[in-house]
């Protein structure tokens, strides 16, 4: 096990309630220690969404003691990867990181049925993910 991360993650959308925690709950779930995983919103909600919650407890990871973040210049700096999910222009551009923007369905508002699919893409995309990353490492 390497003794600090191969890489970290940022996930940032508008209220980091949704789509940005679910990200951040696949990545610790699916790499542990291996890959930080953080996230954060250009303009933080008050609590997770509710129906995100109850999507993913049904695949076995819980983000109910998550709070919605604000997106700092600082946390944008100390990130390797900063995935984008809706936050439009707030977020800062830095050298060397590598920025990714995935276009997804907003979650706000929304039942935990319509929320599945987003949940679900979402881990597809996490899949891929940390494939790349450990495939860096082997480079």
């Amino acid at each position: 096990m390497p003794s600090s991360p191969l890489a970290s993650v940022l996930f940032v959308c508008i209220h980091n309630a949704g789509r940005s925690q679910m990200a951040a709950g696949f990545l610790s779930h699916l790499a542990g220690d291996r890959i930080e995983a953080r996230s954060a919103g250009s303009v933080p909600a008050d609590q997770v969404n509710p129906a995100a919650v109850e999507a993913m407890r049904e695949v076995g990871i819980d983000i109910a003691d998550q709070q919605p973040k604000l997106l700092t210049t600082e946390a944008v700096q100390a990130s390797d990867y900063v995935i984008t999910m809706g936050c439009g222009d707030a977020c800062p551009i830095f050298p060397g990181k590598k920025y990714l923007d995935w276009t997804l369905e907003d979650p706000a508002g929304k039942g935990v049925e319509a929320v599945r699919p987003i949940r679900d893409e979402i881990k597809k995309r996490i899949d891929a993910l940390i494939s790349e990353i450990d495939a860096q490492q082997e480079a």
